[in-house]
Parts: C-alpha cells; structure tokens; sequence
C-alpha cells in the first residue's frame, strides 16, 4: 500500500469580512494525496480552489481564518502547529506552493541565484553560497533551465523562462508536496507544455512526491494528474480517477463544466457545448441544500430540503447528489 503523504479530515476555513460576516470558502474537504501519485483539483473562479491550497499549507493571514479538520503531512498534523514553526520547518521543505501569476512574484531588482540564496539560507543559515549555487545549476540543468540563468534578473526572462523558473526555486528543497495553483494560465501553448512536462518531470526525478494540481479547465487535468476532485462554492462535488472524471462525470455540475470547454480528446471532440447558467450561490449564507440546485437542469424540491451528502460508489469514487448513478447516466443520455 502507498506511503500517504498529505491527509485532510473535514478541513473547514472561512474568511471574516469587515462587517463580521463568515464567507466558508472551504467547507468540510476531505482528500488524501499518495506517494508518486497526483491529484488534480478543478472548478470554476471563486468555488475556493485557491484558498484550499492556501488552507492546506496552514497559510492563514487575515482575513482568512482556520475553522476546524486536520492537515497531516507525512504523519505530521500542523493543523496545530503555530504559524512561525510552520513557516521554518514545514513551508518550503515539506510543502511547496506554486501561486497564481507566479512569474509576477520575481524580486526585478535580484538575480535568480539571489533569489534562490534566500530561499536555502532562510531555512539553513549556514549552507555556502558555493554549496547554493552548484545545487542550483545541477537542479536548473536536469529540469531543462540553463545555467545561465541563474545570472539574469527576472525582466531578462520570458514569461514562460520566468514561470519555469519559479516552479524550480519552489522545489529547490525538494519538498514531499508541491501545490502548482494554475501555473499554466496566461502562457501560450508552446509554453504551457513546457510547464507541464517540467512538473511530471519533477515526479519522475524524485525532486517532490506528491502533487496538486489546480485549474479551472478540467480536461487539462486528465494528462497531468491521476484523480481528479471538482469543487464548487467550498464542497467537493466529485471525487475519481482523471479518465473517470473527464470521460464519464457523474454529478452535474462536473457534467456541466466539461460540457462547456472545448476539449481535442478523443471520445470528447464531438459533445456538444453547453453553458452552466445562472452564478454560484453567495457563501455568506449558502444555501441549505444541494448548493448547486440553482443552476441544475435535474433539480427537485428534495433538493433544497436537506445538505446533500457524498455518495460513495465503486473504484473509490464519490459524487454529491440525491441521485443515483444510474438515473444520472439515463438523464444524461436522454439530454
């Protein structure tokens, strides 16, 4: 049985408006990540991707608050650690995060091997420029970056050379866990391949152990990552494999959200686009029931009665609806 490198058990956080209000951007989510596996997580803007990886690194700054659950990394839960202790033995070393826009976050006024100095001297203050520097240049060289660039300042970079250069600072001290929050957005295609084969490539050289994965475009998710979860306004709706969440998706919502992206795969090239109408609901007071019933073309008052439960069928799969698999699959055909 694999090794399982980070646990969450029923991970609630919330951010607190000025007017005292609660908004649960992440609401009860469970995942487990193992050993040389990936997962993949996907949603659209504002369903709380984003705060989940920050949640997941115990990176709570104001207005964002931890409510409740468990975070364990490697047998270590830091759900109770404070947030100095945190940032010196767990952020960095044991998980690393890639943020959106990440080739925004380049100090323009430092070279890359400054910058990469910090990183190491912030968690070992008596590690050798020389050491620093011989470790950069074999990381940069095996995951494709030349040495060269350790010596330029990021305006000197493009935006993909910038964006893979970041993802190799993130992973200069080899963490057990790399949380990747979009890192292929705003790049061209040629560059975006580029990235995604430099992230498998840190798999396979052992440089991190596990993986997330985060992006709105779900089909993007099936040659990157092993499972897939799809959440929308805080709630995991759908749990499964990669081939299983984007060829045969069962609950709504994950339904709706391939049906509206074209996607080149075979087997997807020929469904027919539809949009998700309607908005998400507002997390200051979400609804009681199936949040998502206000946009579904399924809905039934039972619906909106009580919190919709997740469903647990074979092959590890889940799904959060009232309905069946069978009478989901039968819906959809009949569409």
């Amino acid at each position: 049985m694999a090794k399982v490198m980070l646990e969450v058990k029923d991970l609630t956080t919330k951010y607190i408006t000025r007017f005292r209000e609660n908004v649960y951007a992440v609401d009860h989510v469970s995942l487990k990540v193992e050993e040389g596996k990936s997962l993949g997580i996907a949603g659209e803007s504002g369903c709380g991707k984003s705060t989940l990886a920050l949640s997941l690194m115990g990176y709570y700054f104001p207005p964002l608050h931890y409510t409740s659950g468990d975070i364990i990394i490697d047998g270590t839960n830091i759900s109770t650690m404070k947030p100095d202790e945190i940032r010196k033995k767990i952020l960095g070393q044991e998980i690393a995060y890639i943020p959106q826009a990440a080739m925004n976050a380049l100090n323009p006024t430092r070279k890359i091997i400054n910058l990469i100095e910090d990183v190491i001297q912030a968690h070992d203050p008596k590690a050798k420029k020389k050491e620093i520097y011989d470790l950069a240049v074999e990381r940069f060289e095996v995951l494709g970056l030349p040495a060269e660039v350790l010596q330029k300042y990021p305006v000197e970079l493009s935006g993909g050379m910038k964006q893979r250069t970041v993802i190799a600072i993130s992973v200069i001290l080899s963490p057990k866990i790399l949380i990747a929050d979009e890192p292929s957005s705003a790049l061209d295609v040629t560059s975006q391949k580029m990235v995604i084969k430099m992230l498998l490539d840190l798999m396979e050289h052992g440089f991190i152990k596990s993986m997330i994965f985060i992006t709105h475009e779900l089909p993007l998710l099936y040659n990157v990552t092993d499972d897939i979860m799809v959440m929308y306004a805080g709630q995991i709706v759908e749990k499964g494999t990669a081939a299983q969440t984007v060829f045969d998706p069962l609950h709504p919502y994950a339904k709706g959200l391939m049906g509206s992206i074209i996607v080149p795969e075979r087997g997807l090239r020929d469904v027919k686009l539809t949009a998700i109408p309607g908005v998400p609901p507002n997390l200051k007071n979400p609804p009681h029931g199936c949040r998502f019933a206000e946009r579904c073309r399924y809905v039934v008052p039972e619906c909106k009665v009580h919190p919709i439960e997740m469903l647990h069928i074979a092959d590890n799969r889940h799904y959060r609806c009232i309905f069946s698999e069978e009478y989901l699959r039968k819906a959809y055909q009949n569409d």
